[in-house]
């Protein structure tokens, strides 16, 4: 884990007139709540890439090419252990039965909110390992049995049904729904649509999967400003990502490995920080090799299915069908 390097504040500052920047294009793009095509969903996918590796570009002129690494190593972290998120936005709006011109509404709030729970998580997590060195090891050894438990389980439906039943016990809420509203009114009171039961899920569920990811950036580097830039931009795509994977994930029935791997890595890369040094090119390698073995066996047997039910007469399920069936 690297050390801090000195951040001037002007980098600070241009940091957030990007993100600024790209949540008000976010907004343009998408207003009247249309919903997108695939196309637009994988052009709007890029155009998050490239604004993550640019900003790390900038960092590698304005900072330096160590703080770029570890910026770029960090970014790829968060956006593999991203992609269990969108599993969570699968269920839940299939649960909810939120419209697809409805979701974006959804996912951009979900998206500011876990702007400020990461900064609390990062600024909490850059005191304690300033304060007492000892918790790398903990943390490393907290990711590495987090991996292992993550690989064994069969999937985070189960839990996510219990947040939203404790969600619904919790707060009055309708099952009709008003444009893009939050609230209506019934009975003279206010009550919650859907979509805020979909935005408190999603909220929550971020939080609990932060207390994963984030300890694993930290595994990279210990600078807030890394961290806190490479999760804003790693999560700033996650809405195109969600349209452009939404197919195939409930499909990749391996990809839980991968990310319970990558887990584990960097739990191992805690303990032995002490001892010994991972280079980045090998910690970046481990990640893409980590993903690969999991994403490919997954696609190959995906595509075996459909031709064994195409054989057979029967379509293959969609991933609304597989997410209700799971319910």
């Amino acid at each position: 884990m690297n050390a801090s390097a000195d951040i001037p504040l002007s980098a600070w500052l241009i940091f957030g007139v990007v993100v600024v920047v790209s949540l008000a294009a976010d907004l343009l793009g998408h207003r009247g709540g249309r919903s997108f095509s695939r196309r637009a969903a994988v052009i709007w996918s890029l155009i998050w890439i490239s604004v993550a590796l640019l900003f790390g570009g900038w960092v590698a002129l304005a900072i330096g090419r160590d703080s770029a690494e570890d910026y770029l190593t960090a970014w790829l972290i968060e956006k593999s252990l991203s992609i269990d998120n969108l599993f969570v936005f699968l269920i839940i709006f299939d649960r909810l039965r939120i419209a697809p011109s409805d979701q974006h509404r959804v996912l951009f709030w979900g998206i500011i909110g876990a702007f400020l729970t990461r900064a609390l998580f990062i600024a909490s997590g850059s005191a304690l390992l300033s304060a007492w060195h000892g918790a790398v090891y903990v943390l490393g050894a907290f990711l590495i049995y987090t991996g292992i438990k993550a690989a064994r389980e069969s999937g985070k439906e189960e839990g996510d049904g219990k947040i939203l039943s404790f969600v619904r016990r919790r707060f009055r809420f309708t099952s009709r729904t008003d444009g893009h509203s939050f609230f209506v009114v019934e009975g003279g009171r206010r009550v919650a649509t859907p979509l805020l039961a979909a935005l408190v899920v999603i909220e929550i569920t971020d939080v609990l999967f932060a207390i994963d990811s984030i300890p694993a950036v930290f595994s990279v580097t210990s600078e807030p400003f890394i961290v806190y830039s490479s999760n804003v931009f790693a999560i700033l795509g996650m809405r195109a990502l969600y349209l452009v994977l939404a197919d195939l994930l409930s499909g990749l029935q391996y990809l839980r490995y991968g990310l319970a791997g990558i887990l584990v890595l960097a739990g191992v890369k805690m303990l032995i920080s002490g001892y010994v040094h991972v280079p980045h090119v090998v910690s970046l390698s481990a990640i893409v090799l980590v993903l690969t073995a999991s994403i490919v066996p997954s696609v190959v047997v995906r595509r075996r299915e459909r031709r064994r039910d195409e054989r057979g007469g029967a379509p293959p399920p969609g991933p609304g069908e597989r997410a209700a069936g799971s319910a």
